[in-house]
């Protein structure tokens, strides 16, 4: 209710696939966001949430109720007040720490915003892998949030007028160490599980032998992350920020061994981003034994026919569950649609009213 431009939403979707059709504009991504929101206690296209609530009203309130793989049932709800701080319930219990959340409801989304992991800067592909090992890891999520509160005390000290306390400065760099090395030690691990998976739905989609690589660098990977710290204090201080740390992680993709951004037809970047996106759905769902959600929000724009049907075959296989699909083009829905075998339902997004067409 009064999220962005839905006023009021009531639907039931089917288990499988769950079509949304409409024009730019109409609330089809609101919707998927709405969706996003309750498994990751934000918002994927607004840094603030009282942005959230639709003009002139005075809150949002978005409720899910879901069932797990193991036949689970929980009702997952959020409500936030202009002014106020959200609230966040599972089974109308408050959570203490929204952390304690990341992960009960594992989801993926495919969208046209995740061009940024290749033409953005590092901190988008950072996100790309905090956000996967959040999802399974809660130890990560802690090292994470306390190494990130350390940066900016860190950051605090080099940016005041008077000279750093060196003892301070030195607990706050040895808090630093300890989480980095946590967090090293999970990415690292991930990328190296991730890359074959991501690599074997590269090639099938693309249905060809192009090579495609992720490799992880980190400043911390083969020196000692606390002498780099004491080493840097001086040109830091000058510069009023930290230069070394896991802060500073590149995730660096290659196809056919150069950049591929720079390398890249809008086809292989689209292929390849998509391949990203459903080798962290198959990662999650091995990890963390329950399937994820999958949003692919308009991802066939700029494919070829042929990706897009391996991509469908894919997608509604028996390896992924619920499957939420916008996009603009009714004979894109159409055509997925007839290639499915399974249960679905189709819906119409027009001026954030969403009515059900058909299903099967």
């Amino acid at each position: 209710m009064n999220y962005r431009n839905l006023s009021a939403v009531e639907i039931s979707f089917s288990d499988k696939i769950n079509c949304f059709i409409g024009c730019n504009g109409m609330g089809k991504t609101n919707l998927l966001d709405a969706i996003y929101y309750l498994s990751f206690c934000k918002s994927a296209l607004s840094p603030t949430d009282a942005s959230n609530i639709m003009h002139g009203a005075p809150f949002f309130m978005i409720t899910g109720y879901y069932t797990s793989d193991s036949g689970i049932h929980d009702e997952i709800s959020c409500g936030l007040k202009r002014g106020e701080k959200k609230q966040f319930k599972k089974n109308k219990k408050n959570y203490e720490r929204l952390s304690e959340h990341i992960g009960t409801v594992p989801l993926v989304v495919i969208s046209p915003a995740d061009g940024e992991l290749i033409a953005g800067g590092s901190e988008e592909r950072r996100r790309f892998i905090d956000v996967v090992v959040s999802q399974y890891d809660k130890e990560y999520l802690g090292s994470l949030i306390r190494y990130n509160r350390a940066l900016q005390q860190r950051n605090a000290l080099l940016r005041a007028d008077a000279e750093p306390d060196a003892e301070i400065l030195s607990l706050i760099e040895d808090m630093m160490v300890v989480e980095a090395g946590n967090i090293y030690a999970s990415r690292s691990r991930f990328i190296d599980e991730l890359t074959p998976i991501f690599e074997d739905f590269y090639r099938y989609i693309a249905g060809s032998a192009e090579n495609v690589t992720l490799h992880y660098r980190s400043d911390i990977a083969d020196k000692d992350f606390g002498e780099q710290l004491r080493l840097s204090r001086v040109d830091d201080r000058r510069l009023g920020y930290t230069t070394k740390g896991i802060h500073r992680d590149e995730l660096v993709m290659r196809l056919g061994g150069y950049p591929i951004r720079k390398e890249g037809s809008q086809g292989q970047n689209k292929t390849y981003l998509v391949s990203l996106k459903l080798a962290q759905f198959d990662f999650l769902r091995r990890k963390g034994g329950e399937t994820p959600l999958l949003l692919l929000d308009d991802i066939f724009d700029k494919l070829d026919s042929q990706r897009v049907e391996k991509i469908i075959g894919l997608v509604a296989g028996d390896k992924f569950g619920q499957i939420f699909i916008t996009d603009v083009n009714r004979e894109h829905i159409d055509n997925i649609l007839d290639k499915i075998e399974g249960e679905y339902k189709l819906f119409t997004v027009i001026d954030g009213n969403v009515n059900m067409q058909k299903e099967r």
